[in-house]
């Protein structure tokens, strides 16, 4: 009596929907390959990387990356990576693409970039993206940084899942105020910095610390996040 074939098992897939593929492809590879008499060494992850030829004074040109550590953390733990992914579209306008990764995280903001400032239109987690209207202003005019500046604004904020449904909507309100220019060290090396105080609060279930400092420097970028993610590293020289 012929056998029944077995019902086909549930494909299981990365928790980051990344690798899945290359990992059913390996039997398939081994089977047509010869035995191999030597234990491979492990082959270095497959990346694309843009040369990088000139930084504006805020960083956006693609291929820019930075790394980053947790305040007070060892210096060779696993850091997180943040790049410059180049422009996009976002809610239907042009803007540039910025993805932070690592121990987990998986984030990308939109921003416009310009000698005018830098403005946030919204941002994207696993499951969820967030925009605002309208943009959120996170840095002001390039001559305009000095000791004593502050600038606020209100943006609304709605999340929408995967499925395109919006799942709340709210109010972002937001204050930035310079505090203080100074040199700081960090493994990346030395910076003169403007320390910056954010100053946060909405009314969809707190998606920010209400209070963060971070540290910017002119064509470097942030030294330390609002996170408090100190720089280690980057692909980069200054001006």
């Amino acid at each position: 009596m012929p056998r029944r074939p077995s019902s086909p098992r549930p494909r299981r897939f990365s928790p980051l929907g990344l690798g899945a593929a290359p990992l059913l492809a390996l039997p398939l590879l081994a089977a047509c390959a010869p035995a191999a008499t030597q234990t491979a060494s492990p082959a270095a992850p497959v990346q694309a990387s843009t040369p990088v030829s000139r930084v504006s004074f805020y960083p956006l040109e693609t291929g820019l990356s930075w790394s980053y550590l947790p305040e007070g953390e060892a210096a060779t733990g696993l850091p997180y990576t943040l790049r410059a992914l180049g422009p996009t579209v976002f809610a239907g306008e042009s803007v540039l693409a910025f993805a932070l990764t690592g121990r987990g995280a998986d984030q990308t903001w939109y921003r416009r970039v310009s000698a005018d400032g830098v403005q946030l239109l919204g941002f994207r987690k696993p499951g969820v993206t967030v925009r605002l209207d309208p943009p959120w202003r996170e840095a002001p005019a390039e001559g305009a940084w000095r000791v004593g500046l502050g600038w606020e604004g209100t943006s609304r904020v709605t999340l929408t899942g995967d499925d395109g449904r919006a799942q709340a909507q709210g109010t972002l309100r937001y204050r930035y105020d310079v505090q203080d220019r100074r040199q700081v060290t960090t493994p990346a090396g030395a910076f003169d910095v403007w320390v910056v105080t954010r100053q946060i609060s909405d009314d969809v279930g707190g998606l920010f610390p209400q209070a963060q400092q971070l540290w910017f420097t002119p064509f470097v970028g942030e030294v330390r996040t609002p996170e408090g993610l100190l720089l280690t590293g980057r692909n980069f020289g200054g001006r």
